[in-house]
């Protein structure tokens, strides 16, 4: 009962923060909030939930990666490929070693090995906080693709280096080459795991479809059920969890090109999967939250082992290691960026000669980390093989906890002031994409239309040839619009837009006029709920559709 209440209480604070953000007088992002909240819980409520970080990376981690890499744009993803890499495994491994030898100068009773893993642990930005801050900062498409590739990926490797500096605390030795072989079969091998768990699933449910029929609600639960099930046999296997349940929802993306599932089971699908995606982010800040009260005190009572008596000791060390992880993140993006345009010109593409500072400076700030830092860092051993308390382990959490909260609020206030008005290229891509798709679907849609029609008329009587001509001249006429919009050469871009504008704001009248009348005859009576609720529906879709 005790744990059915504290799920709850969490479910009331995320909701509690969906409005808070909307009704404080201030802005603040969602996360902040979020983690204010659980604190508020722990800190003067008592009530606080002690976070288990394996139950963590199994309930929540899964679905949310695997959501992220299925709907993160795999043009921008492979554009990219190399910076993302670049950030993602180089950045990683330059954090922990100059992190690493910095901590250790500072705090030299915190032994190399255990600064390593602190700086192990901190060095992955967080895909679900990386998007809480970019909701909020109008961050370029390109460079969000580029941050969001990096979360997903930045992870694993991260993890990696942090087991490998823990093992070196309990075993008291390490080999490169056994850490780097075992790198390899957790990268390789659970990014295989995870296709071959998303395309099995998917051959056997369309298969059940074929034979049996379509259940929405079961094809909806399996869908639930796959980053769960790429993450465990991941582990099971000793690879990454973590990239498998990326590589599941990455290939759940491609699947869906095939068609195969009906309009409203995705606009379902879609309803269930935003609701999960605000639940999981918000409790996980929640849970952040509700831990700091307990971390701050415990490093509080050991900050004696730093040598130092005095507590403001703790802000030095947590100003220090954060200004130094700014640090490497700024060196290390600006050189990738004069190494990739240097290669651009070895290959005589035509690329930016520059990139404005603000631009490379707002892609070090936007570097945030999150709950899975936190998770991570709270899997520390609480004793070495000898029987000893694991060094440091209080102070190290804290100042894990402390960069997550630093990220977080210099990204909030520093991402907006540098990129507002900031002037970039302006990207046509989408615009002609969009224009190409609408032109070639409305295209066979007519196409499908008059063959249909053909069909429809055949051998019937003349009365019935002229209501199926005047049916298609309807539909046609939706569709022969698309290819008429904004072909004229000479067409003002300004005239099309505001056209567009008025003809989408006539439409939603329209249909919001038409559900009104129908919620009127259902209240009457005049009308039945089934009925209603299936005419309702497809008002429903078509506006979604209007405004997509």
């Amino acid at each position: 009962m005790h744990t059915i209440e504290v799920v709850l209480a969490m479910l009331v604070a995320v909701v509690a923060s969906g409005y808070l953000v909307r009704i404080l007088p201030f802005s603040l992002p969602l996360p902040l909030v979020q983690i204010g909240l659980g604190a508020l819980i722990s800190g003067v409520f008592k009530r606080g939930h002690a976070l288990e970080p394996d139950m963590f990376f199994l309930l929540f981690l899964p679905p949310l990666l695997f959501l992220d890499g299925w709907r993160i744009p795999k043009q921008g993803l492979f554009r990219d490929k190399g910076a993302i890499l670049e950030l993602a495994f180089g950045l990683v491994v330059f954090t922990v070693v100059g992190a690493g030898l910095l901590i250790h100068w500072l705090i030299p009773a915190m032994p190399l090995a255990v600064a390593f893993a602190l700086a192990a642990i901190v060095s992955p930005t967080d895909p679900v906080a990386v998007g809480a801050i970019a909701s909020r900062a109008p961050i370029p498409k390109r460079l969000m693709h580029i941050l969001e590739g990096e979360s997903l990926l930045n992870d694993a490797s991260g993890l990696v280096c942090f087991r490998f500096a823990v093992a070196a605390v309990m075993t008291g030795s390490f080999s490169l080459a056994q850490a780097s072989l075992t790198f390899l079969w957790l990268a390789f091998a659970g990014l295989a795991i995870g296709v071959a768990v998303t395309l099995g699933v998917s051959t056997f449910q369309r298969w059940l479809w074929r034979s049996f029929g379509e259940e929405p609600g079961a094809a909806l639960l399996v869908n639930l059920l796959i980053p769960f099930a790429a993450y465990l046999l991941a582990e099971e296997f000793k690879a990454s969890g973590i990239l498998a349940a990326v590589a599941a929802g990455i290939t759940m993306s491609y699947v869906e090109l095939t068609g195969r599932v009906s309009g409203s089971m995705r606009v379902q699908r879609a309803a269930v999967w935003n609701t999960v995606q605000f639940s999981f982010n918000g409790i996980m800040f929640v849970l952040l939250g509700e831990q700091l009260p307990g971390i701050v005190q415990r490093a509080a009572d050991t900050i004696a082992v730093t040598g130092h008596d005095a507590w403001w000791w703790l802000l030095v060390y947590v100003v220090a290691i954060n200004a130094v992880l700014l640090a490497l993140r700024l060196a290390w993006v600006w050189l990738s960026l004069r190494w990739n345009l240097l290669r651009a010109r070895w290959r005589g593409e035509a690329r930016a000669a520059t990139t404005s500072w603000r631009v490379v400076l707002a892609m070090s700030v936007a570097g945030v980390r999150g709950a899975i830092t936190l998770a991570g860092v709270l899997t520390l051993p609480l004793m070495v093989p000898g029987g000893e308390p694991f060094p440091a382990r209080d102070l190290v959490i804290f100042l894990a906890a402390a960069v997550i909260l630093v990220s977080l609020c210099s990204a909030s206030l520093l991402l907006p002031r540098l990129l507002k008005g900031l002037e970039l290229p302006k990207d046509d891509d989408g615009r002609r994409e969009e224009d190409l798709a609408r032109t070639l679907s409305s295209r066979a849609a007519l196409a499908a239309v008059e063959r249909t029609r053909q069909q429809l008329v055949s051998g019937q009587p003349t009365s019935n040839v002229q209501l199926y001509n005047d049916a298609a001249a309807r539909v046609s006429l939706l569709y022969q619009r698309n290819l008429e919009r904004g072909l004229g050469p000479d067409e003002d871009p300004e005239k099309v837009r505001r056209m567009e504008q008025a003809y989408r704001s006539l439409r939603a009248a329209g249909l919001t006029a038409e559900r009104e009348e129908l919620f009127r005859l259902t209240r009457r009576g005049q009308v039945s709920d089934e009925i209603a609720r299936r005419m309702i529906r497809n008002l429903d879709l078509l506006e979604s559709r209007q405004r997509g």
